[in-house]
């Protein structure tokens, strides 16, 4: 089985001042992106891999969650180095703000959304951003019904994938067999958590696959050693 990390970013700023926690300056990703670039790994969306089950063993996946307006830096530095990259949608709070935190980030906008790159696929980061391990299924299934509307609305083209806000769903049972249920019948066919480590590909439990937290206060050697073993417990 072949090695895939997944990279998870979130804001994008333009001071490296500000590059903290979620938070990476632009500067920084670049970084990041010149040496994935140079040392040719190869970036896939999601979507790509539904039908695959051999990757080349340089691969990795790239995705943004919240889809603010500040990851337009990102786009510009993912189409300079041809890169592919997945962002997550939280649709209650398109062209609006984060109001899940403190409401300071702007979250795009349909159009802008619409006028992403194809080197961008979109995925579903709820519709309300609140805990799946929070929610009832009746919840669960409502919180999804209403990102369907939006889309068929919208006119919108979303892979069938999650990345859990908080990175959180129940992990008990029988809660956790309910919840994946739940992904099933609305026709989610990945779910992404945290977890810091590499996912071995094809995906043992493609509802979840795991990915790796990358802070704006790190170094580029810490990025590279993630990219490596995954969670690093000594930096």
């Amino acid at each position: 089985m072949a090695r895939l990390p997944i990279l998870m970013y979130h804001n994008v700023c333009e001071d490296e001042r500000n590059s903290m926690g979620l938070t990476i300056s632009s500067e920084k990703l670049e970084s990041h992106f010149r040496y994935l670039a140079a040392n040719n790994f190869q970036t896939f969306h999601l979507s790509e891999l539904e039908n695959r089950t051999q990757i080349p063993e340089k691969s990795i996946i790239i995705t943004f969650d919240d889809v603010t307006v500040n990851q337009l830096l990102a786009v510009e530095l993912l189409q300079k180095y041809q890169l592919k990259a997945t962002f997550f949608v939280p649709f209650a709070y398109v062209g609006k703000t984060d109001q899940w935190n403190n409401g300071n980030e702007p979250i795009m906008s349909f159009e802008q959304l619409k006028a992403l790159p194809e080197t961008i696929e979109l995925g579903f980061h709820s519709y309300a951003h609140k805990k799946y391990a929070a929610l009832s299924e009746e919840e669960i299934h409502d919180d999804f019904s209403k990102c369907f509307a939006l889309i068929e609305q919208q006119n919108l083209k979303v892979h069938s994938s999650v990345a859990y806000p908080y990175g959180n769903y129940p992990k008990k049972e029988p809660q956790k067999s309910k919840f994946k249920a739940t992904l099933l019948q609305n026709n989610i066919k990945m779910g992404l958590r945290i977890g810091n480590k590499i996912n071995k590909f094809p995906f043992k439990n493609p509802y979840e696959i795991m990915r790796i937290d990358v802070k704006g206060e790190e170094s580029l050697l810490k990025f590279r050693l993630k990219i490596r073993f995954g969670k690093l417990k000594l930096f």
